[in-house]
């Protein structure tokens, strides 16, 4: 059963998904200076090519929206009364554990602190599904997860077509082919109302920034990994290009 537009705000956590890379930057006490909201300023220079405010961000979101969407694959392969729920759990799983390795491996290279907790938003979604049963459950999630999944891949295609650096440019690449494959496998389930997905992707609410930016981490807190379960086929799903980077190459003159 499609769920209306009134259910999805509630469950939107006061409104509908608010996906804007300026609200999730992290404050300076993360250890990166933050002085300006300018996304496109330079705040890092690595051997892999100029960070910006904006690279930055999409790393700290893509780690963000793992946090939550993992766990609800999971739900999804538990839970599910359909195969197609399932299978788009499945991919859930193993295209977020992919991608949180990527986040894992470059956040320390590029100087970037990552949220070890989602945001109280995206936190808001993964407890719905904790809560829902049968069809209810099945609706939700593929609606919810199309809204969000859809919100994300234009900034994806930004940050690919903009940034400098070689990787975060890696991950964004991985993050398009892992995305458009979990919004595949959400419009495999038969259950997206795309009249529905359409308006909350287009006319979002504004949320405080409290409700879109993931937690500070805790000092000494275990960095929480998201890992493919034992024994679950990988098997058909898109995980992303696999090329290392190299060091971003110096400008030549002549």
């Amino acid at each position: 059963m499609p769920i209306s537009r009134s259910s999805i705000g509630t469950i939107f956590v006061g409104g509908a998904l608010s996906v804007t890379l300026a609200a999730l930057a992290y404050p300076s006490m993360l250890g990166i200076q933050t002085t300006s909201s300018n996304s496109v300023r330079v705040i890092a220079s690595t051997q892999w090519g100029p960070l910006t405010e904006a690279d930055r961000n999409f790393v700290v979101f893509v780690r963000s929206a793992g946090l939550w969407e993992g766990p609800s694959g999971q739900l999804a392969m538990e839970k599910g009364t359909s195969a197609a729920v399932r299978e788009a759990g499945r991919h859930l799983v193993i295209g977020h554990a992919a991608l949180d390795a990527n986040c894992r491996k470059i956040a320390p290279e590029l100087n970037i602190t990552i949220p070890n907790q989602p945001t109280p938003q995206q936190q808001g979604f993964l407890d719905k599904f904790k809560s829902d049963t049968g069809k209810q459950f099945d609706s939700d999630f593929a609606n919810i997860l199309r809204v969000t999944h859809g919100s994300i891949f234009n900034t994806i295609a930004k940050i690919r077509s903009t940034t400098e650096n070689t990787l975060v440019r890696q991950l964004a690449d991985q993050a398009n082919d892992v995305v458009l494959d979990h919004i595949t496998q959400m419009e495999k389930t038969g259950l997206v109302n795309f009249d529905q997905v359409n308006f909350q992707e287009t006319t979002p609410p504004k949320l405080p920034s409290n409700q879109v930016t993931p937690p500070v981490p805790q000092p000494g807190a275990p960095l929480i990994t998201l890992t493919v379960p034992p024994g679950l086929p990988t098997a058909g799903v898109p995980t992303g290009p696999a090329a290392e980077p190299t060091p971003a190459a110096s400008p030549t003159t002549g």
